[in-house]
């Protein structure tokens, strides 16, 4: 690059120009005058002078205006202005390619941060708010450009954050339960110094690892308590056994022991029989899909589901038997016959069972089972298919389930790319469904 010339060459080019141009018109009078011999050279000269002021006026109007407009081509012909103005220019559109540049990296690196999974937001020293991404808006309830300026500590109002900002240090970041939009998150929050003496602020939400937490707290605690129930019952009858006498128990005696010991490993085995079943649903990918005949499942189920009835319900069916889906047979027979056999377990002897296979009118296809049980209150449908989620715990115990059914049902659901329906009302009966969309139908 050219280097701008210095204001000492500048005024020095100037004076030369000047300088020649009054030796000029100088010397132009004196030929003048010695040649007619009278005033007519002094005229010359004057004439010469007020036309160079006006030419010198004219090139300086002309690079004012450029100076006023750098980014414009600089005027050609000004005089002593041209060595001058090429290397400015030349100047000019280097700084302006600079700044191009520089603005795009900062626009790189502000849809960066705006891309980025967490929340930041930059600060000055007293925790003024500077600029923050999307992600730090939703997660911290702010408003650019209307919060810019406005103390972070005021706006978040939480004490827990107030106490962690004041420390001279941040070594370690804080958890943060905020409530936002009528949402309430779990956020892990992390302060730290950058520049000079400026304030970085990184949230990150963990609500969804502290439900997962839970849910995992939940499902060993659920697990121990369903299996300590039966080995309990299970230990104490063989510690009986063992310890009295044979002559002090009869032989009907002896024989109601060992029949409801053997309900209660029978109990074990369901219980660990569906947790295999789910986890290979939750681990394994889906086997390669095969057009299964839904009808002939159906009609599996309904002799384990009438088996289970004892008579005691009354059944109808509407099936149609041509109609097919692609999927994985013993994982939709699994599901099938967990709402088929929930229908009978949870509906009074008297009631009554309507179990229906048709295709729907946008094409797609819907398995449906609607009994008039018991029902389920509204507050309890939205955690039916958790894992041993019972809405009567004793009930459930007693009419042989193992808390898993749904929760097994919603993986084959969610793995054929289907949606589990539930419609209930408390004291009217209950209706499951599973509707498979039109790219599964084949028949």
């Amino acid at each position: 690059m050219t280097a701008c010339p210095t204001n000492a060459t500048i005024r020095a080019m100037i004076w030369l120009r000047t300088l020649v141009s009054l030796v000029f018109w100088a010397a132009l009078a004196g030929l003048v005058q010695w040649v007619s011999g009278s005033a007519a050279g002094w005229i010359t000269l004057a004439l010469g002078l007020c036309a160079t002021l006006i030419w010198r006026s004219w090139q300086l109007a002309r690079v004012s205006h450029w100076a006023h407009h750098p980014h414009e081509a600089p005027p050609a012909s000004v005089g002593p202005w041209d060595d001058v103005l090429a290397p400015l220019y030349r100047h000019v559109r280097a700084q302006s390619r600079d700044l191009a540049e520089a603005h795009a990296s900062m626009q790189g690196m502000l849809a960066a941060a705006q891309a980025l999974p967490d929340g930041v937001v930059t600060l000055d020293a007293d925790f003024q708010i500077d600029w923050c991404n999307r992600v730090a808006r939703e997660h911290l309830g702010l408003r650019l450009p209307a919060d810019r300026g406005h103390n972070l500590r005021n706006l978040l109002r939480s004490p827990e954050f107030i106490a962690y900002a004041d420390q001279q240090e941040w070594p370690e970041p804080i958890l943060l339960r905020l409530k936002v939009d009528n949402q309430e998150r779990l956020l892990v929050a992390q302060l730290t110094t950058y520049a000079r003496n400026q304030r970085l602020l990184i949230t990150r939400d963990v609500t969804q690892l502290e439900k997962l937490e839970t849910t995992r707290r939940d499902f060993v605690a659920n697990v121990s308590h369903e299996l300590r129930t039966p080995l309990t019952v299970l230990a104490g009858f063989l510690e009986t056994l063992r310890e009295m006498p044979e002559a002090a128990l009869t032989a009907a005696q002896r024989e109601q022991y060992l029949a409801l010991m053997h309900e209660q490993a029978q109990r074990m085995q369901a219980i660990v029989a569906d947790l295999l079943t789910l986890s290979t649903l939750e681990s394994s990918p889906s086997a390669p899909p095969q057009a299964i005949a839904l009808a002939s499942l159906i009609d599996t189920a309904r002799q384990q589901a009438e088996a289970l009835s004892g008579g005691n319900h009354a059944f109808s069916w509407d099936i149609d038997d041509g109609l097919r889906i692609l999927g994985a047979e013993l994982e939709l027979s699994s599901a099938i016959s967990n709402l088929m056999t929930n229908a009978v377990r949870y509906t009074p002897a008297g009631g009554r069972i309507a179990v229906g296979w048709r295709r729907t009118e946008d094409g797609g296809a819907r398995y449906s089972v609607t009994d008039s049980g018991i029902g389920i209150s509204e507050q309890d449908l939205p955690r039916l298919t958790e894992r041993f989620y019972r809405v009567d715990r004793g009930r459930s115990r007693a009419s042989g389930g193992t808390g898993l059914g749904l929760a097994i049902t919603k993986h084959v659901a969610m793995r054929h790319d289907a949606e589990l329906e539930i419609a209930s009302e408390q004291g009217k009966g209950s209706t499951f469904a599973l509707y498979f969309p039109p790219e599964r139908v084949v028949g």
